[in-house]
C-alpha cells in the first residue's frame, strides 16, 4: 500500500493517547490513520466528507460511551455501514453481546496483539469492499430490471398506438406532456415522473378494437362508437391489478382517461373530482397531442386552434384549472413538441 491515495482509513477512537500511539504505530504504515479522543469528534470525522472505511472504538469513555457513538453510527444511514470494531479492556460476554447487538463486526480486548489487529482490521476491510461491491451490483441489477420494465411498458403503448401513429411519437409527446403538467398541478417530482411513465399505457385496450374501426377515415356510426368507447375497460383489464405503483397508475388512466369533467364521459361516468388527478391530466395531454397531430381522419389543427378548444371545453370535458396551468406551461409543452415530430414512413 505505497500510494497513500489507495490507503484505506481507519479512524481510531479512545480517551487514553497512549491507546491510541499503541494502535497507530502498528497500522499507520498500511493505512491512513485518523484519531479522535471523544465521541463527539469521532462522529463529526464519520459524518465528514472523507469518512473512515473502518472505526476502531473504545467503549470507556467520558461524555458518549462507545456503546453511544457505535448507537449513533448505526442509526445514521450515512454511517451506518462504516464497520466498527471494539478495542476495550472489558471482557466479558455480555460485554461483547451488547457490542453485536449495537452493530459492531467484532471485538478486541487490551492490551492488543499486533498480529490479530492486522487480521481483523484487513479481514473487516475486504468484507466491507465486498459488501459494497455486492450492493452496487445490486443497484445495477435493479436498474436494469426497472429499464427493462419501462421499455416493455413503452413499447405496449406504442403497440397500441401503432394503427393511428405508426412512429409512436404520440405516446413519447403526451407523456412528457403530462409530466409537466403534473409538475404545474403540484405533484411532486416522483410522482410526476410516475405518471410520465404510466401514461404511455393509456390507450392500450385500443388492442382489443377491429382494425377497420381504429383506422376508419371517416366518422364512426353508432355501432362502432360503442365499441370504440370500450376501450378504457379493455385497457383496465389488459393491465389487470398490480402492486406495482406504476402499473396501478397505469390502469387507472387507461379506465379513467375519457371520463370528463361534467359527468358527461365514459366509462363510469365520473365527474369533477371524482375523475382521478392522472387521469384528468391525461386526457387534457392525449387530447391535445390528438388535435395538433395528423390522424388518418382528420388534419392537424394549429396550437392556438388546439388550446381554444381546450379553454373552450374546460368546465364541461376538462378539469378546468388543469386547464389554465396548461396554458401557463404552453411554452415547455411546445419545446417537446417541436423535439418529437412526426418523421414520414
Amino acid at each position: 500500500m505505497s500510494d497513500v491515495a489507495d490507503k484505506k482509513t481507519i479512524l481510531i477512537v479512545d480517551d487514553t493517547p497512549e491507546n491510541i500511539d499503541v494502535l497507530r504505530g502498528l497500522l499507520e504504515a498500511d493505512y491512513k490513520v485518523k484519531v479522535a479522543l471523544e465521541g463527539n469528534r469521532a462522529l463529526k470525522i464519520a459524518n465528514s466528507s472523507n469518512p473512515p472505511d473502518l472505526i476502531l472504538l473504545d467503549i470507556m469513555m467520558p461524555g458518549l460511551s462507545g456503546y453511544d457513538v457505535c448507537e449513533q453510527l448505526k442509526d445514521n444511514p450515512l454511517t451506518r455501514r462504516i464497520p466498527v470494531i471494539f478495542v476495550t479492556a472489558m471482557g466479558e460476554v455480555d460485554d461483547e453481546s451488547k457490542g453485536f447487538a449495537l452493530g459492531a463486526v467484532d471485538y478486541m480486548t487490551k492490551p492488543v496483539s499486533p498480529p490479530i489487529v492486522h487480521a481483523r482490521v484487513r479481514t473487516h476491510l475486504a468484507l466491507y469492499d465486498q459488501a459494497l461491491q455486492l450492493e452496487d451490483t445490486v443497484q445495477q441489477r435493479t436498474k436494469e430490471l426497472n429499464d427493462t420494465r419501462m421499455e416493455i411498458i413503452r413499447r405496449l403503448g406504442r403497440a397500441a398506438e401503432y394503427k393511428d401513429n405508426e412512429t409512436g411519437m404520440h405516446v413519447i409527446r403526451m407523456s412528457l406532456y403530462s409530466k409537466i403538467l403534473a409538475r404545474a398541478a403540484g405533484l411532486d417530482e416522483e410522482q410526476a415522473e410516475l405518471l410520465l411513465n404510466a401514461a404511455p399505457m393509456h390507450d392500450v385496450g385500443k388492442i382489443g378494437i377491429a382494425d377497420h374501426i381504429l383506422s376508419k377515415p371517416g366518422s364512426l356510426n353508432d355501432e362502432e362508437w360503442a365499441v370504440m368507447r370500450k376501450h378504457p375497460e379493455f385497457g383496465a383489464e389488459i393491465i389487470g391489478d398490480n402492486a406495482s405503483s406504476i402499473l396501478r397508475m397505469a390502469r387507472i388512466v387507461a379506465l379513467a382517461h375519457h371520463e370528463k369533467w361534467d359527468g358527461s364521459g365514459y366509462p363510469l361516468g365520473l365527474a369533477g373530482e371524482d375523475i382521478p388527478l392522472a387521469a384528468r391530466i391525461v386526457a387534457i395531454a392525449d387530447v391535445f397531442d390528438a388535435l395538433t397531430t395528423v390522424r388518418p381522419y382528420k388534419q392537424a389543427w394549429s396550437v392556438d386552434e388546439a388550446v381554444a378548444d381546450l379553454q373552450k371545453e374546460a368546465g364541461s370535458h376538462f378539469d378546468p384549472q388543469l386547464v389554465s396551468k396548461f396554458v401557463t406551461v404552453l411554452p415547455e409543452i411546445l419545446k417537446v413538441k417541436a423535439s418529437y415530430v412526426e418523421t414520414a414512413h
